[in-house]
């Protein structure tokens, strides 16, 4: 099991001249790279690139897998920089292996003109809640004890989760690649809810799935260390794909706000691993 030290030394890019860095990644028995591990690292990255102004917004696309045990290139390349908004491209490779490229969104907020937002739904407590079977620095709690992994538990393509990383330092940007850490890892459990027989545990066994897109999007401040309500909806599947979304909330206010589009589909056929197996994309 990693340390929560581990994760932030992954978050510290090592510059390598010329708007490039490298990164090593952390064995969380995926078989890949975590994808929220990618996203994280994305945004350390744009955000080092002006570091006058925040990351508003990061879409990225997931085009290939990275393997563990091989150093990440990471590349930035600013697109525009103004007084209040900037922008960025931030490639990761390993080695002639093109892995994720994102566009990032930087501003130095105004004073607002108009505000407005939904309400948060009602989560319960989280305190009350069962902890999830995810490293001890990330305390993981879901609304209503719902099991994405049982294949045999039915519900709407809904999911209310609870999340918080108690040791987070007191960083802007780390907190943002903190919840960029956390939004990767529920929305093909979520849309997977409704169908019977299909369940989490099932995916990279005898389902073949990935992320291929994810944007996220920050609205306010928050703090990673602290309770974030990550509100999942899930309206469509179909075509071998899914598309999800969810608000994060924190004391009640939306703080940020994501989407995502990911592949839910039978192995093509000769592809799927051996029993006892998992599938590396």
């Amino acid at each position: 099991m990693t340390d929560f030290a581990d994760l932030l030394a992954v978050l510290d890019l090592t510059p390598a001249g010329d708007g490039r860095s490298t990164a090593d990644s952390l064995d969380e028995g995926h078989g890949v790279v975590f994808g929220g591990q990618l996203l994280a690292q994305s945004i350390v990255a744009a955000a080092a690139a002006m570091p006058d102004k925040e990351v508003k917004s990061l879409h990225t696309v997931f085009a290939r897998g990275a393997a563990i045990g091989t150093p990440l290139d990471i590349e930035v390349e600013v697109l525009h920089q103004g007084r209040a908004l900037g922008s960025a491209s931030v490639t990761i490779r390993q080695g002639d292996r093109l892995c994720t490229r994102a566009t990032a969104l930087l501003h130095a907020p105004d004073p607002d003109l108009i505000r407005h937002q939904p309400d948060a739904p009602d989560g319960g407590d989280p305190e009350g809640l069962a902890r999830s079977a995810t490293p001890g620095w990330w305390d993981v709690r879901v609304a209503g004890g719902v099991d994405i992994s049982d294949p045999d538990l039915v519900g709407p393509a809904e999911l209310d989760v609870w999340t918080r990383f108690p040791d987070a330092p007191a960083d802007p940007t780390t907190s943002q690649a903190l919840l960029a850490y956390a939004s990767d890892g529920f929305l093909i459990g979520t849309a997977m809810r409704p169908h019977a027989g299909v369940g989490q545990s099932m995916a990279h066994v005898s389902i073949s799935t990935t992320v291929l897109s994810h944007t996220l999007t920050f609205h306010e401040p928050l703090d990673a260390s602290r309770w974030l309500l990550l509100a999942h909806e899930a309206p469509y599947a179909g075509r071998g794909r899914g598309y999800g979304r969810a608000n994060v909330f924190q004391d009640g206010n939306l703080v940020a706000s994501y989407v995502q589009e990911n592949m839910i589909r039978d192995f093509p056929e000769g592809q799927a691993p051996a029993a006892g197996g998992r599938a590396k994309h």
